[in-house]
């Protein structure tokens, strides 16, 4: 296939013809200005096949990614629209203090939550066998335009899409791409919305068609220890307890707990303080006081809890290749317990795994 301003990775040269390799692994596009050149390459360029499927640790192969979608001009953005940097979280991380939020600001997040749950629930109605992660970050990113919101994952640290959608062995932070889901998989999508100044942030797992009963039972088991923990929340819980409380559930049924990512503050800011870990023993800081903002959102592995990551600086995957689930919510410390912001609604579809 012919192209235009591209450089021969061989010599240099005007590039004019694609690597089929490439094209048929849906990796990025190497160009060459000729069949001789590609040829005399072809030792040194071949080995971009190998490394790229060395770095997957299971039976998922990823797909080809599209352009990074935009956001009309009218639409509040936070600071890392356009950079991708997020210097106002940078500074609050270096404060490392929790927001307490006033009742106007609690309406602005309540809204922003109740948007990021109808934007959740699109997602799940569309989570079937033969839809791509891609139709779903389209159908998500369309959403948030409709509703004057922007997707909180959008050039986040330069994240190339408007929704993370990690499927099977997939942790957290997978990049909707070509790849249609299949019976069988399960797929989870974290949704965050920015509206008007504040964030929202939710995910859940759902099951793609027929699910065996062991990978099943990884997802009903990581959503029993999400709202098990969540019931535990009130003012003057230590934040340390809630890894003691999701690995007590988890670990006894042959589970592990990944240690590697954390529930977080949310509101004026996509990510900040309290930092939440999931995993028992941890030594963070911090007791609940009314008026905090934050997510809980444990990784639940059925091998190691050990993780590993492909070459897109983002997608992060079990080291053993095993399946992962996982379930967020985002919640307030109210003056005698927790609300929770992103809480499924009666219209919400069902979980497939509680029936």
């Amino acid at each position: 296939m012919e192209a235009n301003n591209y450089q021969c990775e061989g010599c240099g040269k005007q590039a004019k013809l694609r690597c089929p390799s490439c094209i048929k692994l849906e990796l990025p596009d190497s160009y060459f200005c000729s069949q001789d050149c590609f040829k005399k390459s072809w030792v040194i360029h071949k080995i971009k096949h190998t490394v790229d499927n060395n770095n997957y640790t299971g039976n998922l192969r990823k797909g080809k990614v599209s352009a990074m979608r935009t956001v009309p001009e009218h639409i509040e953005k936070p600071d890392y629209s356009e950079t991708g940097v997020p210097v106002s979280e940078q500074t609050a991380r270096a404060q490392r203090e929790i927001p307490v939020y006033s009742q106007e600001e609690l309406d602005q997040i309540r809204y922003s939550c109740r948007l990021t749950r109808e934007c959740l629930d699109l997602a799940h109605s569309m989570a079937k066998p033969g839809v791509t992660t891609e139709e779903i970050d389209i159908a998500v990113h369309e959403f948030c335009v409709e509703h004057n919101a922007y997707p909180s994952p959008l050039n986040y640290y330069n994240f190339p899409k408007s929704v993370c959608t990690s499927v099977n062995e997939v942790i957290c932070h997978g990049i909707p791409d070509s790849r249609p889901l299949e019976n069988g998989d399960i797929c989870n999508v974290d949704v965050s919305i920015y509206y008007k100044g504040y964030h929202g942030d939710a995910n859940e797992t759902f099951l793609v068609g027929e699910v065996d009963d062991q990978t099943k039972n990884l997802v009903k088991t990581t959503y029993e220890a999400l709202m098990t923990a969540i019931d535990s929340c009130k003012p003057g819980q230590k934040y340390r307890e809630i890894g003691n409380i999701i690995s007590n559930y988890v670990e006894p049924k042959g589970y592990s707990v990944v240690k590697s990512y954390t529930g977080h503050g949310v509101g004026r800011l996509f990510h900040c303080a309290p930092s939440v870990p999931h995993y028992k023993g941890n030594k963070t800081g911090g007791v609940m006081r009314e008026g905090h903002v934050f997510t809980i959102e444990p990784m639940i592995n059925m091998g190691t809890w050990r993780d590993d990551h492909w070459d897109d600086g983002w997608t992060s995957v079990t080291q053993d290749g095993k399946m992962s689930a996982q379930f967020e919510h985002s919640m307030l410390i109210t003056e005698t317990g927790v609300e929770v912001l992103t809480a499924r609604l009666p219209t919400s579809p069902p979980l497939e795994f509680l029936n």
